[in-house]
């Protein structure tokens, strides 16, 4: 395993903190924003950098480390620690690392104080808390300064109501969260914020440590590396199993300066790869083996919340491929109720297609064994992976939450997206392999009419043009199209351009 020159290996003692006169109310809280903004105010207009830099002085100190996910797991306190300054992606013994956070020091805050601080923050231009991710920093990376976070005010996605689609299968509380709807059109910029930023702290620590960032992709995590890479001046290399994504998630690398390498192989291959590739360099790893993806991911879990004024939806519907946004919604929602601020957890639903469900696999057959499989072809091509790195993580948050896991074919999954679109939504296919499993969980009654339910949408609908043509143009063979609706071809006449109208409206 490559390290930083920093890093000799695990801290067995954290450095204490230092003491705090007092606990400060949410009133405090909202009249140090607002001193914030006076101070904001009277300095030059555009240096928000240095306004960052002089808040900061003011703000908490809370800290985050590195420790073994075996010790998350199992409950237990290990000695085995290190700083996320470190240059390092798994424990001693080979498994993975997360992110812990001081949450006796976070706990010192009550949870209406965390609640103001956060909602105060939400749609203000003042860097970087005007960040869906960064408005959570003291959740998210508290020891990184203002003035390294590489940050294109990601995140804030909108909750859709789905409230005709719900209608039509008898849901009065349906939600669409479109984590899509950023940056570089998906949800992955949630994370990369966070580790591009830390990367770029290390630059400056270590130039040596750090010379380049990779990542190995289906498409929507090297756009968005290449993407903030390019804000920060970083190299960015990706791995691409060659002529299995789509056009639009090709062009964003390649258009944003990073070395593409287009490989024979597929994502699993690609992955294999990276890991080589960084474990023998200065080179990296930015895929979600790295747990710093997954604190800038869990945030989208904290704006449901607040986006519900708190309360806690009863479902959550996830597309799950490496399932590393599994465990990320889950470490957000558990976050929230470990400090007070919510008092129970969503039911956690992991959605897999067909094609590549090693997840679902396992759940069928009651957890007893976990078996890779060798991915085969989807149109929901960003979870076309067969053996997944965070697969130890997401059966920990589907067993504390109760959780189901359901599959979806491609014919399924192409109907869904395509049904849900005739309702107002434009979805990628991994939603449709969400919708895919609501519609069928809705049918065995497992979801109620009532139950308030978020649909994760992780990607904008606009990167899979090449699918969703081919839907409605019944091209797709295979597949029946039942919900396609292909242009009608007319003559340049009042008489033909009626007829055609009159076949699509009869009641006209």
């Amino acid at each position: 395993m490559y390290r930083s020159a920093g890093a000799l290996g695990p801290s067995t003692s954290a450095p204490s903190l230092p003491a705090r006169a007092s606990v400060p109310s949410a009133r405090q809280c909202a009249r140090r924003a607002s001193v914030c903004t006076r101070a904001s105010a009277s300095t030059a207009p555009g240096d928000i950098r240095s306004n960052a830099v002089l808040r900061a002085r003011a703000e908490g100190t809370f800290r985050a480390e590195y420790v073994p996910f075996a010790d998350i797991a199992s409950g237990t306190v290990g000695k085995e620690t290190y700083s996320l300054d470190d240059v390092v992606y798994r424990a001693m013994d080979g498994g993975l690392l997360d992110v812990k956070h001081d949450f006796e020091a976070l706990a010192k805050y009550d949870a209406k104080y965390w609640k103001t601080l956060f909602d105060g923050r939400v749609g203000t231009a003042r860097w970087p808390h005007g960040s869906g991710v960064w408005s959570k920093k003291e959740w998210v990376l508290p020891q990184i300064s203002d003035d390294d976070i590489v940050s294109m005010f990601e995140g804030n996605s909108n909750l859709f109501w789905a409230e005709r689609f719900g209608r039509q299968i008898g849901m009065s509380d349906l939600w669409v969260k479109q984590c899509g709807n950023s940056h570089t059109g998906s949800f992955k910029d949630l994370g990369m914020t966070v580790l591009v930023s830390q990367v770029n702290r290390l630059s400056k620590l270590r130039p040596e440590s750090v010379q380049a960032v990779g990542c190995a992709s289906t498409g929507d995590t090297s756009a968005a590396l290449s993407a903030y890479c390019a804000a920060a001046g970083i190299p960015s290399i990706v791995f691409l199993p060659a002529d299995k994504i789509s056009l639009a998630q090709l062009v964003q690398p390649i258009a944003n300066g990073a070395l593409v390498l287009s490989i024979d192989t597929d994502f699993d291959g690609c992955m294999r790869l990276i890991q080589e590739v960084t474990a023998a360099s200065p080179i990296y790893l930015a895929n979600s083996m790295n747990s710093l993806r997954l604190e800038g991911q869990k945030t989208a879990a904290i704006e449901i919340l607040q986006q519900f004024d708190w309360e806690v939806p009863d479902w959550l519907i996830i597309p799950g491929g490496n399932l590393g946004n599994v465990y990320a919604f889950y470490k957000g929602f558990k976050l929230a109720r470990d400090l007070g601020l919510t008092d129970r957890l969503p039911r956690l639903v992991v959605a897999q297609a067909r094609n590549a469900n090693p997840l679902y696999r396992a759940y069928r057959d009651g957890w007893g064994t976990f078996a890779p499989v060798k991915a085969q072809t989807t149109f929901a091509s960003a979870i076309q992976i067969g053996d997944p790195v965070s697969v130890h993580r997401a059966i920990l948050a589907l067993e504390a939450c109760d959780g189901i896991v359901e599959e979806a074919s491609e014919e399924e999954l192409m109907d869904a997206a395509a049904r849900a679109d005739l309702t107002g939504m434009f979805n990628c296919p991994h939603t449709g392999v969400a919708l895919a499993a609501l519609l069928k969980l809705r049918e065995r009654g497992v979801i109620a009419p009532s139950d308030r339910t978020v649909v994760v949408s992780t990607a904008h609908g606009l990167k899979f043009t090449q699918s969703k043509t081919a839907y409605h143009a019944a091209e797709i063979q295979g597949l029946s199209s039942r919900y396609a609706n292909p242009p009608v071809t007319v003559r340049e006449d009042l008489g033909s351009v009626m007829d055609a109208i009159r076949t699509k409206f009869a009641k006209l």
